[in-house]
């Protein structure tokens, strides 16, 4: 099945949602009428018989998508295709409505290397990681959305980031899972302004973002969700409202759970404020 941008299908506007981690899960159940949807950590489920067996009580509360980190569609091996097959049957499981992962690489060689590492940005990069892409999304069979990453390091590239990432994006005939958080944090690591960024990359595409707050190591921006979404990040969320048709909003929380989760409650709310306040209505379930 091929899936051609934007889909045949409408995208359905699930609302805000919250990533969904393990410390949280009993209580992300028990506050489902303030939670739109879940985002899953593909891993968690893929070859995971007994995790797999808690999606269908969770499919009762919630819309799931899964959302990837170890697909290394960046790395110069061709995709998993064990992997790619086992993901087209949980985003099938779940009913997902799309699926995603990062603009990375996370394996070289065969050596799995724990992180997401920015790629080289070149013309013969954009022609492979587009190629890989249009493979992933007409095997999974939903729309394919692509993230942009936070990055310590810039590496030389023939062309800015924000044309990197448009550029693949546009070959691939995919979408785009814009994390604000990542690129607020690379604007500051990096010293760009975030508005250029956002004004260079095709808006039409989103469908997702991620919102979240870090902590500082040093003078480094640390994109590490441990702590209420920034400030400058919600000045970032009402700057593409009127531009995005954004069908899910997800807070992303891994830091000192399950205490902080008044917090991430708290950043739904604050996101539903600023939806509000921008004019841009968003159907909830």
């Amino acid at each position: 099945m091929s899936v051609a941008w934007p889909p045949a299908t409408t995208i359905p506007r699930l609302g805000v949602g919250v990533g969904l981690r393990a410390e949280i899960e009993q209580l992300v159940v028990d506050h489902a009428e303030q939670i739109d949807w879940l985002e899953l950590i593909t891993e968690d489920y893929l070859f995971n018989p007994h995790r797999r067996a808690t999606l269908a009580a969770l499919r009762e509360h919630f819309p799931l998508i899964p959302h990837g980190v170890e697909l290394s569609i960046g790395s110069a091996e061709p995709v998993d295709e064990g992997y790619l097959s086992a993901l087209a049957e949980l985003v099938a499981l779940v009913d997902a409505p799309w699926c995603s992962d990062h603009l990375c690489f996370t394996r070289a060689g065969g050596i799995a290397l724990s992180a997401l590492l920015p790629l080289p940005r070149t013309e013969e990069v954009v022609a492979a990681v587009a190629d890989k892409v249009r493979h992933i999304q007409q095997v999974v069979g939903v729309p394919f959305l692509l993230e942009n990453i936070s990055a310590f390091i810039d590496l030389p590239g023939e062309m800015p980031d924000a044309e990197f990432l448009t550029r693949i994006v546009e070959r691939a005939d995919c979408g785009i899972l814009l994390d604000l958080t990542n690129v607020y944090n690379n604007a500051v690591n990096h010293q760009f302004d975030p508005l250029t960024y956002l004004d260079a990359i095709p808006l039409e595409r989103v469908v997702q973002v991620h919102l979240a707050g870090g902590t500082y190591a040093g003078d480094l921006l640390q994109d590490n969700h441990r702590t209420a979404v920034h400030t400058e990040v919600w000045d970032l969320l009402r700057h593409v409202l009127p531009h995005a048709p954004i069908s899910g909003f997800m807070i992303e929380r891994d830091g000192k759970l399950p205490d902080d989760f008044p917090e991430i409650l708290a950043d739904i709310a604050r996101t539903r404020e600023v939806i509000g306040t921008a004019g841009a209505g968003v159907e909830q379930r």
